[in-house]
C-alpha cells in the first residue's frame, strides 16, 4: 500500500474513536511528504503506523500534537529507524482472550494450547483471567478472581462458558519471542499500547506479572517450520489448539496458504482471530455485509467464522454459526 494511503487509511479505522493522538500523528504523517520520505527508507512490512509510532514512543517522542511529533522524528530519526528495522509489532494483547474464549468453550477440555505468534505468551493464559462481558456477566478462574479482567461488549448471544477452560499445557511459536522477565522487553510492549489507553497498559504490566509466575513455554522460529514439532509435542488425552490473533497479515500470501494447509492436515482445532481480508476463503462465509465487517476481526474455528470483533478484544459479534468442528 502506498504509504500515504496507509497512515491515513490508520488513522480514519484503526486510530479513529481509539486514540485521539494516534489519529492525529496518522492523518499528520500521510500529508506530510518529508516525513513519508522518511518512512520510505523502511522496508515495506517496518513502514506500519503501529511499528514507526511505537518506536518513536519508546526513544521519548512527546505525546503532543502533530506537529510537536513531526519535528521530533525528524531530530530522531536514525534511532527511530534503527528500532524499527529490529523491533516488531508484537502487541501482546490479553483483551483478545474475552473474544477467543466463547470459541474455545464450543470445545471440550482439557486443553494444550498452541499460540502463533506469541509475543510473551500473555494470550495462552485465558484460565488465568477474569472476565466482564457486557458489564453484568463474570467469569472468573476457578480459584477466584484474577487481577487481570478483560472487559467486552457482545451481541448475537455467544457460547459464553460456564467455568474457565482447564489449560494443561500451553506453549508458543514466535520469530522473537519476548521475555516477561526482561524488563526491556516488557518496556517495548508498553510503547505499542496506544497513547491514552492507560487500562490497557496496566492490565499489561498485571499479564506480566501473572505469567511470570509461571513462565510460558516459547520457542523461536518460523510457524510454518515449527508448528507440526509443537503440536506433536502436546501430552496425550488434551484437546490440542492452535490459534493466533493479527499475525497472518504479517507474512506473504504463499507462507499464509502454506499455514492454512498445515494446521489443516495437524490433528488439531485452529482458532483464528484475523483482520478482514486476510484469510479471504473465511471472510466469504460471513453473511454480514462488507461495510459492517470494515476495521474489524474475523473470529473462527476450523475455517468457520463464528464472530467479528474489535482489534482489542473490546466487542464481539457473535455470528450464530451452526456448523461443527472439522477436526
Amino acid at each position: 500500500m502506498d504509504t500515504s494511503l496507509w497512515y491515513r487509511s490508520f488513522a480514519e479505522v484503526e486510530a479513529r474513536g481509539n486514540s485521539a493522538i494516534y489519529e492525529d500523528w496518522g492523518f499528520g504523517v500521510s500529508q506530510d511528504p518529508a516525513v513519508l520520505a522518511l518512512i520510505d527508507r523502511l522496508p515495506e512490512p517496518r513502514r506500519q503506523p503501529n511499528l514507526v509510532f511505537g518506536a518513536s514512543r519508546h526513544l521519548g517522542a512527546p505525546i503532543a500534537p502533530y506537529e510537536s511529533f513531526r519535528r521530533w522524528v525528524s531530530a530522531h530519526w536514525f534511532e527511530v529507524e534503527q528500532l524499527a528495522r529490529t523491533r516488531t509489532t508484537q502487541t501482546n494483547e490479553t483483551g483478545r482472550d474475552a473474544v477467543l474464549l466463547p470459541v474455545l468453550g464450543l470445545l471440550k477440555g482439557p486443553f494444550a494450547l498452541i499460540e502463533v505468534g506469541a509475543s510473551a505468551g500473555l494470550c495462552l493464559y485465558p484460565d488465568r483471567y477474569s472476565y466482564l462481558y457486557d458489564g453484568n456477566r463474570y467469569l472468573h478462574p476457578v480459584d477466584g478472581p484474577s487481577t487481570v479482567l478483560l472487559e467486552c461488549a457482545t451481541t448475537g448471544n455467544p457460547p459464553i462458558p460456564q467455568k474457565a477452560p482447564e489449560v494443561v499445557y500451553r506453549a508458543g511459536i514466535d520469530l522473537n519471542p519476548l521475555d516477561v522477565t526482561n524488563a526491556d522487553d516488557m518496556s517495548w510492549l508498553e510503547s505499542l499500547v496506544w497513547p491514552e489507553q492507560e487500562h490497557r497498559r496496566q492490565r499489561l504490566r498485571d499479564a506480566a506479572a501473572l505469567a511470570r509466575e509461571d513462565p510460558p513455554h516459547l520457542i523461536r522460529g518460523d510457524l510454518n517450520s515449527t508448528i507440526a514439532d509443537l503440536v506433536e509435542q502436546t501430552p496425550r488425552g488434551t484437546t490440542v489448539v492452535v490459534f493466533h490473533s493479527a499475525v497472518l497479515s504479517y507474512l506473504a500470501p504463499s507462507d499464509r496458504a502454506a499455514f492454512v494447509d498445515t494446521v489443516g492436515s495437524l490433528p488439531c482445532h485452529w482458532i483464528a482471530n484475523e483482520g478482514v481480508g486476510v484469510l479471504p476463503a473465511i471472510d466469504n462465509r460471513l453473511t454480514t455485509s462488507t461495510q459492517t465487517r470494515r476495521g474489524k476481526f474475523v473470529v473462527s474455528l476450523d475455517g468457520v467464522p463464528h464472530g467479528l470483533a474489535g482489534a482489542h478484544g473490546q466487542f464481539l459479534d457473535w455470528t450464530n454459526e451452526t456448523h461443527t468442528a472439522s477436526h
